[in-house]
């Protein structure tokens, strides 16, 4: 990996020390009241972190993918639930910046870098998540707006944030449908939106996690992204590939979270007349535990420096995706069972590492589907000509 600039490595330091002094000590707390962290979350915006990846022209700090990477690992060792506020917001900002007009760049890009404008995206429905081309959510043109109708779900900053990527079918329907579908800035403030209820989840608490429902919810033709019918799949399949670099960040944090907990306790806990990490069967959970959350690094920055080449990495970025946010669930588990008992009470943090990491695996993509991409991709790069 390539030496970071003296910039990179102090907003790096900052996000540290801001984890370190700000996050860690309140977040089992407020994330077993199921609080939103609102005061964290001003705190990220005035530390430009809404804008992470938005170019300077538009307010953005513009950082590279590799440093993007970091920053994600940073806020998941603190708290999983911060990082997701930023983590679907990066996603709208991602699509915009490929695929928006300048003036559509230039009325959303610089509310969203300042996080005056809090993201989101509406893609996932009831009968549709891993598999987007079956959306049943519809944009139909009347005057100079769409109307759009149906129901989202798993919309992370439904309830708080403001303006959302949205993906829709356009009326009248195409087929293969993802020739048909169009996507969207929204915003709220017209009738015909309404976030209808939180789901109550497993982990991943605190940020919200909400259903919307549209009803005739207008949405002026010029926030149709590109101002393009028909593109709406590409454009958010490739801000797709961003997230899954973000969300194998967001498993590495989990990992690093529960792997220094798991060590520094087996360091103090004493068995039999020692402490426990000098048991050999201690010892070598701890190997597996290190190499595994190394091995995920490496896979992340690897994916991260080639997106920053402007090359596609969706074989890169899948296998990062897959290992990190398992070696996530691995070493949330191992770390419980080295703490034994005190890894299944609320009193340390490794069950809510535990509560949080399948979220990392299910999201962004499923590890089932990181697996067929991946595969696809192998069978492209190394066909055998007949």
């Amino acid at each position: 990996m390539r030496k970071l600039t003296s910039e990179q490595e102090l907003m790096l330091a900052t996000v540290r020390q801001f984890v370190d002094k700000e996050v860690m000590p309140v977040a089992s707390a407020m994330e077993h009241r199921n609080e939103y962290p609102h005061a964290l979350a001003n705190e990220m915006q005035r530390m430009g972190l809404f804008g992470l990846n938005v170019p300077e022209d538009y307010g953005g700090a513009d950082v590279d993918y590799t440093t993007f990477a970091m920053i994600f690992e940073e806020l998941s060792r603190g708290w999983l639930g911060l990082a997701g506020i930023i983590g679907t917001h990066s996603v709208l900002c991602d699509v915009l910046i490929r695929y928006g007009t300048e003036e559509q760049k230039r009325k959303f890009l610089p509310g969203l870098a300042a996080g005056e404008r809090r993201g989101g995206i509406c893609l996932s429905e009831p009968n549709a998540g891993t598999d987007l081309q079956a959306i049943s959510t519809v944009a139909t043109r009347k005057g100079g707006d769409y109307l759009i109708n149906g129901s989202k779900m798993w919309v992370t900053n439904g309830r708080f944030g403001n303006t959302f990527l949205l993906l829709a079918r356009m009326e009248p329907r195409v087929e293969p449908p993802h020739k048909g579908m169009g996507a969207f800035v929204i915003e709220k403030g017209a009738p015909g939106l309404t976030v209808s209820r939180d789901i109550d989840k497993l982990g991943y608490k605190s940020v919200e996690t909400c259903e919307l429902h549209f009803q005739d919810f207008p949405v002026p033709a010029e926030n149709l992204i590109g101002g393009v019918e028909g593109e709406g799949f590409k454009q958010v399949m490739t801000g797709l590939e961003a997230e899954r670099i973000n969300v194998a960040a967001r498993g590495l944090g989990i990992a690093r979270a529960a792997f220094d907990e798991a060590i520094r306790y087996a360091q103090r806990r004493t068995t039999f007349g020692k402490p426990i990490a000098e048991h050999q069967t201690i010892q070598i959970k701890l190997a597996d535990m290190a190499t595994r959350i190394e091995a995920s690094r490496l896979l992340i920055y690897s994916a991260a420096e080639k997106k920053d080449r402007g090359e596609r990495c969706d074989l890169e970025a899948g296998m990062a995706k897959l290992f990190a946010t398992e070696t996530a669930a691995e070493v949330a588990f191992e770390a419980m069972r080295i703490l034994g008992g005190n890894g299944y009470s609320k009193d340390f943090p490794v069950e809510r590492y535990y509560r949080d990491a399948p979220l990392v695996v299910i999201g962004g993509g499923t590890n089932e589907l990181q697996r067929l991409i991946i595969a696809r991709n192998l069978l492209k790069k190394y066909k055998v000509e007949s």
